[in-house]
């Protein structure tokens, strides 16, 4: 699966190879509660047919009816929700707003790249300049972020993050296939040969070596995630071992909070300390009573998202009522 700048860059280039007339908007900045993120994409065709979100869907209608009423000759930036008239007019939420950037596109050369970049799974910084619609292409970082200074753009195309899979099962498929959309670059290590064979997810890169090896070789820092999904402690320990050790924002493994007991026994007596055990995740995932592979994968990347944005979750109530 592909993220969702992957999705509306290539329908971008798909339109404009096709000869019709595409603007690109880009969220460039937002004030209170805001619906999308500084960086949201959306294209925009000639025709009002558009792909890609830079709000709750409001503002995309009329965005959609300016296009085709007067396709942009230049860079020009717009404002939604500044009085509390248009924002309740926009579906805006109170307080909220979002200042757009309509960028008319010269040709495919103008998104090539950053195209190339997502399906190469590399990072890429797209500068824009409002003043004549010049663009440039240069390699960044994975802290860089998207800026706006009211005369350039700065855009970060690529995964920003990490996601290492200890296991190649069913679970691990799932969970692969969602974080792509999420833009993490995805590895996957299974030293079990009956395993690697099967595997299939596109995108995802299949490393060899055993776990302990592989953690090491990519050197986890602070947007990197281990997860260990193999169920099988001999595996799964030796990932742990190592990783428990680096700066990655995330190390869990697949078990009960029993198995997950002993797991952190086991740890302890292979020189794991307990400030680096105070950092393992057992059981993965948010407590959403996930059972199958698909419901697993996503409790994994819900709490993931969690840790990402700094979001402290209270606990879910014991009342919660089940819905069939």
């Amino acid at each position: 699966m592909e993220s969702l700048d992957h999705t509306v860059l290539r329908r971008a280039v798909g339109w404009l190879a096709a000869g019709r007339r595409v603007a690109l908007v880009t969220v460039v900045a937002t004030w209170g509660s805001a619906p999308r993120p500084v960086g949201a994409l959306l294209a925009l065709a000639d025709d009002g047919q558009l792909c890609g979100s830079v709000s709750g869907g409001c503002v995309e209608d009329d965005l959609a009816v300016r296009i085709r009423g007067r396709f942009p000759a230049a860079c020009e930036t717009i404002k939604y929700g500044v009085t509390s008239e248009e924002a309740r007019r926009f579906g805006l939420p109170c307080g909220g707003v979002l200042e757009l950037l309509i960028e008319p596109l010269a040709g495919v050369e103008a998104l090539q790249p950053a195209l190339a970049a997502l399906e190469g799974g590399q990072l890429l910084a797209r500068r824009v300049w409002l003043r004549d619609g010049a663009v440039c292409f240069e390699a960044a970082t994975p802290d860089a972020s998207p800026t706006f200074d009211g005369s350039t753009l700065t855009q970060i195309f690529g995964p920003r993050w990490r996601l290492l899979i200890i296991g190649a099962g069913q679970i691990s498929a799932y969970l692969a296939s969602m974080a792509q959309m999420l833009d993490y670059r995805v590895l996957i290590c299974d030293p079990r040969s009956e395993y690697a064979r099967e595997w299939a997810v596109a995108g995802a890169e299949l490393l060899p070596g055993m776990p302990d090896d592989v953690v090491r070789a990519i050197a986890p820092d602070r947007r990197t995630a281990i997860v260990g999904l193999t169920h099988d402690p001999k595996l799964d320990d030796m990932a742990l071992m190592d990783a428990l050790k680096t700066d990655a924002f995330y190390v869990g493994a697949l078990g009960s909070a029993a198995t997950t007991a002993r797991r952190r026994e086991r740890l302890a007596l292979l020189d794991v300390t307990a400030e680096e055990l105070a950092h393992l995740h057992g059981p993965v995932g948010l407590p959403i009573g996930s059972r199958t592979p698909p419901e697993i994968a996503i409790s994994i990347l819900a709490e993931l998202t969690a840790l990402r944005h700094g979001v402290v979750l209270a606990p879910i109530a014991d009342s919660a009522v089940k819905v069939a």
